[in-house]
């Protein structure tokens, strides 16, 4: 199964690659794309294994909530994950 997700603050390469981090360790995930520019998160998934709402749980939980349910707890959220994502290295 594929999905995507349209998120809120998506900044940069530090947000994508925490994004891409925490989703490929879910069980299940096969593929994770990160498209910064249309603010938008692609997941190949196992559908006997997660739902879409697990993505979308994940996300808001590191501050990328889905388009049109951002807060100010959210965006700042967002930066935190960002400034991980910039101190690690992308795998």
């Amino acid at each position: 199964m594929k999905t995507e997700i349209a998120i809120e603050n998506l900044k940069c390469h530090g947000c994508a690659n925490t994004i891409k981090k925490s989703i490929a360790k879910m069980n299940g995930v096969l593929k994770v794309e990160v498209k910064i520019d249309l603010e938008l998160v692609e997941i190949e998934y196992d559908e006997k294994l997660l739902t879409r709402e697990d993505f979308v749980q994940t996300l808001s939980k590191l501050g990328y909530p889905e388009k049109g349910n951002n807060s100010l707890i959210k965006n700042m959220k967002s930066y935190v994950s960002c400034a991980i994502g910039r101190m690690s290295k992308e795998e």
